[in-house]
């Protein structure tokens, strides 16, 4: 794992195709180190959620190369490496796991991530959720809670007021207001550098199975009405 989290850190303070190119042999290594990584996850994930069965690494990664048409940021490179494994591949629309390492350092990229969900519905998606949460006697928040203590929910963007057609006030208020319903969990670089990382993901993934199969039940829904 080291090798990646170095990479990516040289990546980071050398930004640009030049530098790259001239380092594209340690680029392949690492990628195919992380490549090798999510296959063994997805393996040890489908133990316990069989829709995973059958997806490489492949279905599942992403592209090293920005997409910087509409950004302020021109940087050509991700400085990170991350995974959505779910069932039927990342294109699906269905939600997943997300496996994600970067350079170590704090917050969105560099942060290392183990996240379960989504945090972009479609707002058909969106209103089946909070009806469900409303109507479900608190099976949500039960949920929520049965994950392990180091999952957070996902709070950014959050809505100021309950979405229209809900009451104000409710005992499920931040619930209702969530417009990423997504369990993340930041690990140390010791978490991921030590030996059986992926059998180890996979064990706090699994804390997080029924909130991912709440969130897949809706989209799953919304998909039988179009």
């Amino acid at each position: 794992m080291n090798e990646i989290i170095d990479f990516l850190k040289d990546l980071q303070a050398n930004n640009n195709r030049e530098w790259f190119m001239a380092n594209k042999a340690r680029y392949v290594a690492a990628a195919n180190r992380f490549n090798a990584i999510v296959d063994e996850l997805i393996q040890e994930i489908a133990r316990y959620d069989s829709t995973v069965t059958g997806l490489t690494a492949k279905d599942c990664t992403y592209r090293i190369y920005r997409d910087v048409r509409f950004s302020a940021d021109k940087s050509p490179y991700k400085t990170h490496m991350g995974a959505f494994i779910c069932r039927g591949g990342k294109k699906s629309g269905y939600s997943g796991y997300y496996f994600h390492i970067g350079t170590g350092g704090e917050g969105y990229p560099y942060a290392h991530m183990l996240a379960a969900g989504d945090y972009c519905f479609d707002p058909k998606v969106l209103q089946v959720l909070r009806e469900d949460i409303v109507g479900g006697g608190g099976d949500f928040d039960a949920i929520v809670k049965e994950a392990q203590p180091t999952f957070d929910l996902d709070r950014e963007g959050a809505l100021k007021r309950n979405p229209k057609g809900f009451e104000q006030e409710t005992l499920y208020t931040d619930y209702l207001r969530l417009k990423a319903f997504c369990l993340i969990h930041t690990p140390s670089n010791d978490f991921v550098c030590a030996d059986g990382l992926p059998q180890r993901a996979a064990i706090l993934f699994q804390s997080a199975q029924p909130f991912l199969n709440y969130v897949n039940r809706a989209i799953e829904y919304v998909k039988s009405e179009m």
